[in-house]
């Protein structure tokens, strides 16, 4: 395992409790990265998508690090990594930073975990490192451009615009509203929505999440590039886990996956919402576990 000496802090108002992991920081082009690596075994890189951080998986990591080494960044801008300036928040920016800091920890023998945004970064680093990865699970994710597709067009270029951009900054709607309306099988706490408030807490600090909603159909070139690539990852043991009760990723998505990848397993979460690995832990901890064990 390799050792990184730490480069940033750990905010006061981050919970022991509910957070209970060492916090460890990387700095790598400017970008002060702070990242969870808990347990030993074979490598799980679990990455986080919009507007939540590495905090969203902490149940899976309390359930899976004694089987396996659970490694969760945030990117930059999100939960308590600090982008670089200049940082533009987009998303060859992210991939480009995920593929650093893969290079920067030696990981091998790896297990991509992706969700939604982080599912494009992850396997944009797996198409271009395939050496360092065995296998994949993907969650309610895409790897392809979504131009001409009529509601991630609107939700883009709407989300995407001055406007939109500056609701999302003055108003949080991100936090506020996206996360609670997204997961369905349970209530997210009082606790657990601070922890994302805290880690955007101003409009400035906000302009992450607020980059994102644009690139789904602004960055053409890069899914582009991205879906052509997916050649190189195709016959990876792979694992769609799939929350059906996600409006943002419903099944053509999942099925689109499972003619993509022959080498498949699926298994789908019932009444599950767009964050699996918070609506529901403890299924989507043992799918994992049920999966690596067949």
């Amino acid at each position: 395992m390799a050792v990184v000496q730490p480069v940033g802090e750990r905010p006061g108002w981050v919970d022991d409790e509910l957070f209970p992991f060492a916090s460890r920081f990387v700095e790598l082009g400017g970008n002060v990265v702070h990242y969870i690596d808990e347990g030993s075994g074979p490598n799980l890189l679990l990455l986080h998508s919009n507007p939540v951080w590495s905090f969203v998986y902490r149940d899976v990591i309390t359930t899976l690090r004694d089987r396996f080494r659970c490694i969760a960044p945030d990117f930059p801008g999100f939960g308590l990594s600090t982008a670089a300036p200049g940082y533009r928040f987009t998303a060859q920016e992210h991939s480009d930073m995920l593929s650093a800091f893969i290079e920067r920890l030696d990981l091998t023998g790896t297990t991509l975990v992706g969700h939604s945004w982080g599912g494009p970064f992850g396997l944009y680093a797996a198409e271009r490192q395939p050496e360092r990865f065995d296998r994949l699970v993907l969650t309610n994710t895409w790897a392809w451009p979504l131009n001409g597709d009529l509601s991630s067009e609107f939700f883009s270029r709407v989300g995407g615009s001055l406007i939109g951009r500056e609701l999302i900054r003055r108003f949080d709607l991100m936090v506020e509203y996206f996360i609670p309306s997204a997961h369905k099988r349970r209530k997210v706490s009082d606790a657990e929505m601070t922890h994302y408030r805290q880690a955007m807490p101003t409009p400035a600090l906000r302009r992450p999440c607020a980059a994102l909603p644009g690139q789904l159909v602004g960055a053409r070139a890069y899914f582009r590039d991205l879906e052509e690539g997916l050649e190189s990852v195709r016959d990876l043991p792979t694992l769609i886990l799939w929350g059906d009760s996600d409006w943002i990723f419903p099944e053509k998505y999942r099925e689109r996956w499972e003619a993509i990848l022959p080498n498949h397993t699926t298994t789908i979460l019932k009444g599950v919402g767009h964050f699996p690995q918070s609506d529901a832990p403890a299924e989507f901890s043992a799918a994992i576990e049920q999966w690596w064990g067949r």
